[in-house]
């Protein structure tokens, strides 16, 4: 089993800036790829940025160029730096790890961007 923890939501301003983190722990080693999604009020969990074990990264349409997605394998950690956030980034962003005993979430974390 692996274990998720994100932190570092909140509530910002547009244009604004927030980093979350993710802590695996339990059976990290089995661990391959890491992803964000997030999920707005009534709408579905969406894809916001994957990072592989060799650190390929992939994000989503609606971030391009203003997430980074980063992970510290020594510290069992997956981040992503949101930068010029918009309103219709809110939501409650979850961590997602891979491996193959099984796909794994966390119990997400809240950020609001106001106006």
């Amino acid at each position: 089993q692996v274990q998720l923890v994100e932190s570092g939501g909140g509530v910002v301003q547009a244009g604004g800036s927030l980093r979350l983190s993710c802590v695996a722990s339990g059976k990290v080693s089995f661990i391959s790829d890491m992803a964000w999604f997030r999920q707005a009020p009534g709408e579905q969990r969406d894809l916001v940025a994957t990072i592989e074990s060799d650190n390929f990264t992939h994000y989503g349409d609606s971030v391009k160029g203003r997430f980074v997605i980063s992970r510290d394998n020594a510290k069992n950690s997956v981040y992503l730096q949101m930068n010029s956030l918009k309103p219709e980034d809110t939501g409650v962003y979850y961590c997602n790890a891979g491996s193959v005993r099984g796909n794994y979430w966390g119990q997400g974390t809240q950020v609001t961007v106001v106006s």
